[in-house]
């Protein structure tokens, strides 16, 4: 399994306009991203930073992903600045202990 981080400072607007872009058809399209097992939004208000933290099956999807489409529309937009692209492979025993919810891993409630 491997973690792709994507983090970018996003433009200077009131969060009610920054807000509205986050439709449930935004997020669709992730559904269809091959290998991907899924996808944590992130959004620091305070500082303008906002971003995701995704699992991959493996690092052929999550390379696949940085360099397909979705990854090229974020590098050329003009309202993402300061965008950093990171690829962790996944410490998986030690993610066990901690309770991680990777995929065929019980979670915390079980």
């Amino acid at each position: 399994m491997v973690i792709v981080q994507i983090n970018y400072r996003r433009p200077d607007m009131p969060k009610a306009a920054w807000e509205a872009r986050y439709t449930d058809d935004r997020a669709k399209p992730f559904l269809d991203v091959a290998g991907l097992q899924w996808k944590i939004w992130l959004d620091g208000a305070d500082e303008r930073r906002a971003g995701g933290i995704y699992l991959f099956a493996d690092r052929a999807a999550a390379e696949a992903y940085v360099n397909g489409p979705i990854v090229a529309r974020m590098k050329a937009n003009p309202d993402v600045q300061e965008l950093d692209i990171r690829v962790f492979d996944v410490r998986q025993r030690m993610s066990e202990i901690t309770r991680a919810p990777l995929p065929a891993l019980p979670l915390a409630a079980e």
